[in-house]
Order: C-alpha cells, then sequence, then structure tokens
C-alpha cells in the first residue's frame, strides 16, 4: 500500500540548522549541516523539544581521553517525530511521536526481555561517537566534514538519525516540553527507585541532591509509598517553594533556535519529600548524622544524585547498617570504590554494600 504520509524528503539528505560542538569548553555554534537519510535499521527523527541535561554538560568539557571527540553534536534528551525510516524499521512509521534515548534495546536478548536491569547484549554497553551498528556519523558540515554523535541521540540539531534499537513510541497526548525529560532524567530517577531499588512500602529513603534526577527519585520513592523521604541539598527553596529551572531548547519551524527558560514553581513536597536537610545548616552535626535521627538508624535507602565522591562517601554513612547506595554518575566510581574497600576490611561489624550505577 502507498505510503501517502511518505516525507518528501525521504532517502535524501537534509539541510537544517544544529548547535555544533566544535572544541571542548568552547560555546555551542550555530550552524547549518546536512542529516544522511536513514540506512537500515535506522530512523530520522525531526526533534520537537530537547533539554539540557548534565552529561552534556559533562561531555562537552572533557578535553582529554578517548571520549573527547569533537566536532559534535550533544544533547540526549529531546522528543520528536518521525520524518522517514529506513529497510527493516517495523517498530515506528513517518509522523509517530517519539523518544530517542540512549540505552539501547534490541527486544530480542535475554537481557532486553528481562525485568531486571536495563543492558543489552545484542548492543553492549559501549559508548562512542557514532551510529551503533557501521560505526559512521550521519552528520557533515558544510565544507563536508564529519560532525560526530553524542549518546547515539544528538539531539541539538533540527534532524537526526538514531537506530531503532534507541527509540521509543510514546503517546501524542504528552505535552512535548515536559516528555522530552522522559528520555533521561525522569526515567532515570523514578527507574531508579521503582526498578533498581525496588523500594518497598513504609521504607526509609534519603535522597542527596534535589536537582531533576533527584526530584524524580523522590516521585518514584512517593509512589512506592515510602514512609519518610528526606531530600539533601544546599538550596532551601527546593523544599518549600523550589523553583525548577528547566532549560529548554526549542527548535522552530523557521530553522531558528530559540533557548527559553521554563520557570514552574515545583516544590519537593509536590513530589513527596517529608524532611528536607541542608548541610550549610546544619552546625557541628553532619548529614549522616542528621538522617539517622530522623530515621532512626539510618535510611533504607540512600540515592546520590549529583556525583560527588564526598556525597557518596556522607550517602553510606547514613544507610543502616547493609546500605543499598545508588548513584547517578560514574564520576565518583574510582574515589568510592577504593573507600568501600577500605571500609570493608577495617570494620568487623559492617557488610559490603549493594552500590548501583544508575546512568
Amino acid at each position: 500500500m502507498e505510503n501517502h504520509n511518505r516525507s518528501l524528503a525521504a532517502g535524501k539528505a537534509i539541510r537544517c540548522k544544529a548547535a555544533v560542538s566544535r572544541n571542548p569548553g568552547e560555546p555551542l555554534v550555530i550552524e547549518e549541516i546536512e542529516v544522511d537519510p536513514p540506512k537500515d535499521w535506522e530512523v530520522r527523527i525531526k526533534i520537537l523539544c530537547t533539554s539540557l541535561c548534565h552529561s552534556d554538560v559533562t561531555y562537552w568539557k572533557n578535553s582529554s581521553g578517548p571520549l573527547a571527540i569533537f566536532p559534535r553534536i550533544f544533547g540526549h534528551e529531546a522528543i520528536g517525530v518521525v520524518e522517514s525510516i529506513g529497510k527493516h524499521v517495523e517498530e515506528v512509521e513517518e509522523g509517530d511521536l517519539v523518544l530517542p534515548v540512549f540505552r539501547p534495546n534490541c527486544r530480542e536478548c535475554r537481557d532486553c526481555k528481562s525485568p531486571k536491569g536495563n543492558g543489552c547484549l545484542a548492543f553492549g554497553n559501549v559508548v562512542n561517537a557514532y551510529m551503533p551498528r557501521d560505526k559512521t556519523c550521519r552528520f557533515k558540515g558544510m565544507n563536508g566534514e564529519v560532525l560526530h554523535h553524542f549518546l547515539f541521540v544528538s539531539s541539538f540539531t533540527e534532524y537526526t538519525v538514531v537506530d531503532v534499537a534507541h527509540v521509543v513510541k510514546i503517546s501524542s497526548e504528552i505535552p512535548i516540553d515536559k516528555a522530552c525529560l522522559l528520555s533521561c532524567g525522569v526515567s532515570t530517577g523514578i527507574g531508579a527507585a521503582w526498578k533498581v531499588a525496588d523500594i518497598e512500602e513504609g521504607s526509609t529513603v534519603a535522597i542527596f541532591g534535589l536537582g531533576a534526577i533527584g526530584l524524580a527519585v523522590a516521585e518514584g520513592a512517593r509512589l512506592r509509598r515510602a514512609s519518610k523521604i528526606i531530600g539533601v541539598d544546599l538550596n532551601p527553596e527546593k523544599f518549600e517553594i523550589g523553583k525548577a529551572i528547566i532549560i529548554l531548547i526549542y527548535i522552530c519551524e523557521a530553522s531558528k533556535f530559540s533557548v527559553q527558560s521554563n520557570f514552574s514553581y515545583v516544590t519537593g513536597k509536590k513530589f513527596g519529600v517529608t524532611d528536607f536537610i541542608n548541610p550549610s545548616t546544619c552546625g557541628e552535626k553532619n548529614v549522616s548524622e542528621e538522617i539517622k535521627e530522623i530515621t532512626d538508624g539510618g535510611a533504607d535507602y540512600c540515592f546520590e544524585c549529583i556525583g560527588l565522591a564526598s556525597l557518596m562517601e556522607e550517602a553510606f554513612k547514613s544507610n543502616r547498617e547493609v546500605p543499598c547506595i545508588y548513584s547517578s554518575t560514574f564520576n565518583a566510581k574510582l574515589t568510592l570504590l577504593m573507600f568501600f574497600f577500605f571500609h570493608f576490611f577495617s570494620s568487623s561489624k559492617s557488610s559490603f554494600p549493594w552500590l548501583v550505577w544508575l546512568k
């Protein structure tokens, strides 16, 4: 049957605007680029809305190592419409509203079919600057220069190409300026509380950092009916009047970028936070002592949502005797593993913690 909705640009390269990062730490440059058509098992997406994640900033600042690849197009929290599809794509069709996501799901391997974890045996846990199947790029500058991908998404552009294993179809009823956060921050936080930690009803939870991921953890803990949800943050407004500032980059029909700040009063209480600790006002006590007083001996679950080794250590001390600690970043991994090693072997009363990296 003929597809009357077929894009006029299907099978052809598209010229569009993109925010290109040419060098680490330098401002992004709005440039005209060329986006190739999707190959087999690939989807070309018209980006409707994208948000800024701290991981974008972390990689943007990174000037050394195998992951410091430039020029590239950042962005991985987004929502868009399928513009065209390559061969063998059956999961979505042109016109579908979709989320491009950085974690692959082949839908066939043992890990993808398992309710535990979010790994994929077929694609592995590899992070590079190319398409996952053929290790090439779909972006070019107007001089033919290759522009590299980021986390298999690259959403700071009007059009992007994503492998079908990195695409999720969603309902068209979801507001696009909120749906883009489901690609990373919200799913990371709620999934951490609901799926990874599997918080039981009546549990006590401590959350270090009430940003997008931290508030999402709080919402997940609330949905799982935790009895106490303790938020730890230096900003008291996160608890009482909590201005959540979400920077959204809208890509307009007129091929112009406009950056807007959406200010909405979002309270920590609204997301289920029952108690708030500001480390700067604890006096002689440290945060772990405050948490142990509130929870009568330590929280059942601690979530570190900033990525600081010092906070991970404090989260460890804030837990009960056999702690469950969840971190949203790999940044502090080496330092904390050393801490856990020495803590484990220096205390006969301690058990080695369950330590899970969420992202």
